[in-house]
């Protein structure tokens, strides 16, 4: 089981490398061709690089249909595209993109039009003014990761395969169970979960 949960990890992460070398060593066959990670990974990449335009032509030659049939996936790729284009100072070139590509989706779906609106906010300050304000957090790197994420998911679901890892959310409530047991009992506690080092807890 525990074999299970680390493959899990480092497929839905992408670590092909050492999935490949996990599998070998513990003897455990993946159930998801290992060479799918890799292009998942350059899409992921694409993203988190601010080349939206090459992680959408990336998708379709993997999944033709996704972005068709995920548009709130698509208008977050559209938009992390005109983030790029804003922070790259070619304000024209945002407002038409935002016209021709982004207006279309907020008019078809306006639960979305509230997040342009906010991205379109942007074009009223300079950058040294935005870095002040509540819409930084667009311009920073968690924005595209946030972006790259939500697509490695959808990538995922497509293909049959769980959107998110178990790991991580069994170490949150490994580390919420022993908040829990400081209060009632000493015990061997994980001082480091990342680590595994096992301390003494003090009296």
């Amino acid at each position: 089981d525990l074999n299970q949960l680390i493959m899990n990890y480092l497929i839905i992460e992408g670590y092909k490398d050492a999935a490949e070398k996990f599998s070998e060593e513990s003897g455990l066959e993946s159930s998801v061709d290992l060479g799918s990670i890799e292009e998942r990974m350059q899409i992921r990449f694409a993203v988190q690089n601010g080349d939206i335009k090459s992680a959408i032509e990336r998708v379709n030659d993997l999944n033709p249909d996704l972005l068709d049939t995920d548009p709130r996936l698509y208008f977050h790729l559209q938009q992390q595209h005109l983030i790029e284009l804003i922070h790259e100072g070619r304000a024209e070139e945002a407002l038409e993109f935002a016209q021709e590509e982004l207006a279309p989706h907020g008019e078809e779906h306006p639960e979305l039009l509230r997040e342009l609106e906010r991205t379109m906010a942007l074009l009223a300050f300079d950058m040294a003014a935005v870095v002040k304000s509540p819409l930084a957090e667009l311009l920073d790197f968690g924005h595209r990761q946030k972006t790259a994420n939500e697509l490695n998911a959808a990538l995922l679901a497509a293909h049959s395969q769980p959107r998110e890892a178990k790991l991580p959310a069994l170490l949150q409530l490994l580390a919420w169970t022993q908040e829990q047991l400081d209060e009632k009992a000493n015990y061997p506690r994980i001082s480091n979960i990342v680590s595994g080092v096992l301390q003494e807890r003090e009296k």
